[in-house]
């Protein structure tokens, strides 16, 4: 017995369901409308048929009552045609028979109608214009609505006969030709049910096939087909959205292991270096001694801030930290008071405008401690105070053609110092990961701390930048507007 793949049976099952569901809709309507089409009808032609019986044999009981007729008078035979008979029924469609005092039938009507005891008890009633109503009666395998009215003296009495099974008949065909108009529609309904369907299970297929091929081979570069606007190319656009970004996620993981196995070869192999020493110690003299423990401790040291460096910039790509109102001002104001304790440099803060935003606080007190960090580091042997600005949106500006553009709505962080600057070959190239300029190689660092910078200012919506500082120095910064909550 052979196996339905799991999406097809889903395919098939929700094209099923779009079908009936249409069908039954349409199927609900339908009929829902063609019974009330029929009943309202069929209740009109009823109702309009009694109504003109009645009035007919109410205008026989006036003509009867106001003159004094035989029933030679409603004959057939009336050369003028002016007679009663004809001023009444000229214009309907009903049968009319005439009978006599006796009772007997003098003018039968087409077909012949039967006369019973009521009908010969009517021909000889002494007051004009009495009605009876026969109700339905069977004539000929056709039914009638009949009624009798007497001519008064015993002269006799005119039974009115209206034919209804033909308009039952005509009823009959119109409930015949309603059901098939139902069945029409409710094919017509269904095949287009079916279409559309699968017309829109068709782009649905199409999605589920590219997420069955990227978890069969694991590549996220596929692009996926997205056609329309409607809510299915929403979910492909979507679709090939996240698997853009995974990509993307995917491709920085795999080089920033890259990377970081680089780097962390260097201090590895000088460990292992120095670790063979030590089986030696007791040969070195005292000052060699000193120098590989020295050595050691400078290269576990370094181990250890580039670890903590990788684990940041892993922490700067995550967005568990909620989002919450920052003040980029008080910030930095935080971060410039824990520079002094550590180094004992002057860093000023200068805060103009509105700098609050919607930001991952701990993420951005990173960014900016590590240029502060950074702008010390480099002007180890400054007496100038480090400067921090931070600028709100309605202050913000480049001084420079060079520098970042200011953005709408964007808070501008810059720290200035006066060290020997960074050469104009290097200031494309500062922000990226390990990146170390010739100067910088002799320095302590992982070159990870400006890459870090850009990671935050880019989850904020912002971006970093740098140049170099008139007067000597260099300015480093970053713009953000805010950060998306986690899951947006």
């Amino acid at each position: 017995m052979s196996r339905v793949p799991g999406r097809l049976r889903t395919v098939s099952s929700l094209r099923t369901t779009f079908t009936v569901s249409f069908a039954a809709v349409a199927v609900g309507v339908t009929v829902l409308i063609g019974f009330l089409s029929y009943d309202a009808a069929a209740r009109l032609v009823r109702v309009d048929e009694k109504t003109v019986f009645s009035e007919r044999v109410e205008d026989l009981r006036n003509q009867v009552r106001q003159q004094r007729f035989d029933s030679d008078d409603f004959a057939k035979d009336d050369p003028d045609r002016d007679g009663p008979r004809a001023a009444i029924f000229r214009s309907s469609r009903m049968d009319v028979q005439v009978i006599g005092p006796s009772g007997t039938v003098v003018d039968p009507g087409k077909p012949r109608l039967p006369v019973d005891a009521t009908g010969r008890r009517m021909a000889g009633a002494a007051t004009a214009g009495q009605l009876v109503e026969q109700g339905e009666v069977a004539v000929a395998g056709d039914f009638y609505r009949v009624a009798i009215v007497s001519l008064g003296g015993g002269r006799g009495a005119v039974q009115v006969a209206q034919e209804f099974s033909d308009t039952e008949d005509l009823l009959r065909e119109l409930q015949k030709r309603t059901i098939l108009l139902v069945a029409a529609v409710v094919s017509g309904s269904g095949l287009f049910g079916w279409w559309l369907a699968r017309r829109i299970t068709r782009r649905l297929v199409r999605l589920t096939e590219a997420a069955e091929n990227v978890a069969r081979t694991r590549r996220l570069g596929i692009q996926v087909p997205v056609t329309g606007h409607d809510e299915v190319a929403r979910l492909g656009r979507s679709f090939d959205r996240m698997l853009g970004r995974l990509a993307q996620s995917e491709e920085d993981q795999r080089r920033l292991v890259q990377d970081a196995g680089h780097e962390l070869r260097t201090p590895l192999t000088s460990l292992r270096t120095n670790i063979s020493l030590l089986r030696r110690i007791d040969e070195l003299p005292p000052s060699t001694r000193e120098e590989l423990v020295a050595d050691l401790a400078q290269e576990s040291r370094e181990l250890t801030d580039l670890v903590n460096e990788l684990v940041d910039l892993a922490a700067g790509q995550s967005d568990a930290e909620p989002v919450r109102r920052v003040a980029l001002g008080d910030l930095a104001e935080d971060v410039a008071v824990i520079v002094r304790r550590r180094t004992g440099r002057e860093v000023t803060v200068r805060v103009t405008g509105d700098t609050t935003v919607d930001g991952r606080a701990s993420a951005l007190q990173r960014a900016v401690s590590n240029l502060v960090e950074n702008a010390v580091k480099f002007d180890r042997g400054g007496t100038a105070p480090i400067t921090v600005t931070v600028a709100g949106p309605a202050h913000t500006g480049a001084t420079r053609t060079d520098a970042a553009p200011p953005r709408a709505g964007a808070v501008r962080v810059e720290v200035l110092d006066r060290g020997p600057g960074v050469a104009e070959e290097d200031l494309q190239r500062i922000f990226d990961r390990f990146y170390r300029t010739a100067d910088a190689r002799s320095l302590p660092g992982s070159g990870l701390g400006l890459s870090i910078v850009r990671e935050v200012a880019t989850s904020h919506g912002g971006a970093a930048f740098a140049y170099r500082r008139e007067g000597g120095g260099s300015v480093m910064g970053f713009t953000v507007t805010g950060a998306a909550p986690k899951g947006a």
